[in-house]
């Protein structure tokens, strides 16, 4: 009697321990299936955002070269015109000549170069019959370094001073010749003195240059 409860103990006991085996197994299957499932829907959500990342990307992209074959059509339009936008010839070498794109890059330069500066207006006043006393200015290329480059570039002025000597009607060739530079100078104030014969024009004024635009190019790191 003894004995076969003993041996139904031992068969309960084994019966418990596979119920305990057995359910320990379903939960740990439940819990792997479940992170397992967690996984990989962040894996399928991170895809999907990596996808739409990509066509974003690859729309913009043909957007851009549309947007680049628009622009050399106009490019060649602007700078193929038989007449430039100063009424000079695209192709001469006068004071009024050259292709709208040179004047343009001569109007406003993008670089800060004040001897530069002073080279073009030796050359605008030299051939207006006057002797060049002197051109004077600021060298600021130091605290210009910063300026070179902008994503958003405004124009910059550029100071100078100059004095010339001639007569009256060389004189008034100087300042119809700063007025019709290819370059903008903006005359702050102008003095005479002598008479006719002998006039001594001394101009305060100043021109611009533009920083080049920089190309700002951002990156993006998809989470």
């Amino acid at each position: 009697m003894a004995g076969s409860i003993s041996v139904k103990r031992s068969l309960i006991e084994k019966s418990n321990a596979t119920v305990v085996a057995v359910t320990a197994g379903a939960c740990f299957a439940v819990v792997f299936c479940v992170v397992a499932g967690l996984s990989l829907l962040g894996q399928f959500s991170y895809q999907s955002r990596i996808i739409g990342a990509d066509k974003k990307a690859l729309k913009q992209l043909q957007h851009n070269v549309e947007a680049t074959r628009n622009l050399e059509t106009s490019y060649a339009a602007f700078t193929g015109t038989p007449t430039n936008i100063i009424g000079g010839d695209p192709h001469g070498t006068g004071p009024q000549d050259g292709s709208n794109t040179k004047i343009v890059l001569d109007a406003l330069p993008s670089r800060y170069d004040y001897p530069a500066l002073a080279t073009s207006l030796e050359h605008v006043l030299s051939s207006q019959s006057v002797q060049i006393q002197s051109i004077t200015g600021t060298d600021d290329a130091v605290n210009q370094v910063s300026n070179q480059s902008s994503t958003a570039p405004a124009p910059q002025p550029m100071p100078f001073q100059l004095v010339v000597l001639g007569n009256y009607s060389s004189i008034q060739n100087v300042v119809r010749a700063l007025e019709r530079s290819v370059r903008p100078f903006q005359v702050q104030t102008m003095e005479l003195a002598g008479d006719q014969s002998q006039l001594t024009l001394t101009i305060t004024a100043q021109t611009y240059w533009q920083p080049a635009v920089a190309l700002n190019t951002p990156t993006e790191t998809i989470k």
